[in-house]
């Protein structure tokens, strides 16, 4: 049986990507919203890695993807007796959406959608930070998207969205744009403040012993020693975040001070947001995700909720479970104009 390439007609609408810091999904959708393929790589870091070894990341999610579309319309054809299997060949969809960690200002947004539409994914490519990723998974429908998200996972950024297209956005590129937190901050910061108290430049904190504990070493020293050296690899200290958040339940004042530093972090992102889109006097929807928010550390959800509800008062607060990867694969069927149906049969897929 012969192997030929489907018309543009009936190629997929969307390929989708969303990418983070320490993963990246590729879905390719149908204009029905039906899911073919999708893939997982690794981390989409371009400030440390170079644009081009980034989007190389993307290249292995996406290359999963399009092998899962092509033998699932390799089956379907063979379903049909004499019907040749149609290989999904490039481009491999009318639109690339991309949501994209260090997408954090325009230029990077462009320069990251040149260097992806250079590899021919799409027809266009359409690039954005995936703090939207996680807005557009949270709000129902198929109309425009209208509220604010806060992701809280390795690093912490806010951004919010008006139908009319106006966003609230933040650089969101660590302390010199005045960010604190994310599960990088917080075990840095639960590191500080063990080696202070076991050194005695600090106060006494359980947190002292539980880093090294973790890792079953005996002191902060040794800790230090093989984080500096390269015996323990610093990707490694985002293990401490709950290691953090349990030494903070067991009633330890200073990893208490930690979590309720982050919850009025994300109070105050969400709130000026709101703000921002004069969204405070209505009531709007704050969509929380990332690692961290999506764990359910019981202090950390209180005292977000609790500060929202004197912030903003009106503010409707949910947790986003959903996959990242389906608010790209949303925002790209709503840049193509898909049925409402598409857009169930796209969520429902995800669960």
């Amino acid at each position: 049986m012969g192997v030929s390439r489907p018309p543009a007609a009936e190629r997929p609408a969307v390929l989708a990507l969303d990418a983070g810091n320490s993963k990246t999904d590729a879905a390719l959708v149908g204009a029905d919203g039906r899911v073919l393929g999708t893939g997982r790589a690794g981390g989409f870091q371009p400030q440390r890695t170079g644009i081009g070894a980034a989007v190389d990341v993307l290249e292995q999610a996406v290359a999963q993807a399009v092998a899962q579309a092509s033998a699932w319309i390799g089956a379907q054809a063979s379903a049909r007796a004499g019907v040749p299997a149609a290989a999904v060949g490039l481009p491999y969809a009318d639109l690339v959406s991309a949501c994209l960690a260090g997408a954090d200002f325009p230029v990077e947004e462009q320069q990251l959608a040149d260097a992806i539409a250079a590899r021919g994914w799409g027809a266009a490519t359409l690039v954005r930070n995936d703090t939207f990723a996680l807005l557009r998974a949270g709000l129902p429908g198929a109309e425009p998207p209208r509220g604010v998200a806060v992701v809280c996972g390795a690093g912490i950024n806010c951004a919010g969205v008006l139908p009319d297209g106006r966003t609230a956005r933040f650089p969101s590129v660590g302390p010199i744009s005045g960010d604190w937190g994310g599960g990088g901050g917080l075990a840095r910061e639960a590191l500080w403040w063990a080696a202070r108290a076991e050194d005695g430049r600090g106060g006494p904190t359980a947190l002292a012993a539980a880093l090294p504990g973790h890792f079953g070493l005996g002191s902060m020293a040794a800790l230090i020693e093989a984080l500096h050296l390269g015996h323990l690899a610093q990707r490694r200290i985002h293990e401490l975040v709950p290691v953090l958040f349990a030494v903070a339940a067991a009633g330890d004042r200073v990893a208490e001070a930690l979590v309720e530093r982050q919850a009025e972090e994300v109070v105050t992102l969400a709130s000026v947001a709101l703000a921002r889109l004069d969204l405070l006097a209505q009531e709007a929807p704050v969509l929380l995700g990332g690692g961290v928010l999506t764990a359910g550390h019981p202090q950390l959800d209180g005292r977000i909720r609790a500060g929202l509800a004197e912030r903003a008062p009106l503010a409707r607060v949910s947790v986003v479970a959903a996959p990242p990867v389906l608010g790209a694969a949303l925002l790209g069927l709503d840049a193509v104009a898909a049925a409402p149906a598409a857009h169930a049969q796209l969520r429902a897929h995800f669960g």
